[in-house]
């Protein structure tokens, strides 16, 4: 298994690719205008189950220091551009994902 990841930030979705074939797509909320999601391919670095405060109830760190892919504790931010340029999931959908995917995982943040 090759996993990788692809977020397109105009379709609010999250990819998840196995040798490149699309295998699952999540919903996800994206960064404000003022804080926006940036793009470019990082990688995740560490898994924190549980972290607390209004990331749900998993954080994976992104090789790019400050961003991730977290749950959240507002579900109707799903779809919205509400972050301060972290990917939000819903926390059953990042328990998902982090189950499946290893650290080390290529992320590709682009706009479409």
């Amino acid at each position: 298994m090759a996993y990788s990841i692809i977020v397109s930030l105009s379709k609010r979705q999250l990819y998840l690719l196995d040798n490149d074939i699309v295998i699952r797509a999540f919903p996800v909320g994206i960064g404000k205008i003022l804080t926006e999601t940036p793009t470019g391919t990082y990688y995740i670095i560490n898994k924190a189950p549980n972290p607390g405060g209004p990331f749900g109830v998993m954080w994976m760190g992104l090789s790019r220091p400050h961003y991730g892919i977290h749950g959240t504790n507002a579900p109707w931010s799903i779809g919205q551009r509400v972050s301060k340029g972290c990917i939000r999931m819903y926390n059953e959908d990042v328990l998902d994902l982090a189950n499946t995917v290893p650290i080390g995982t290529p992320v590709t943040i682009r706009e479409n």
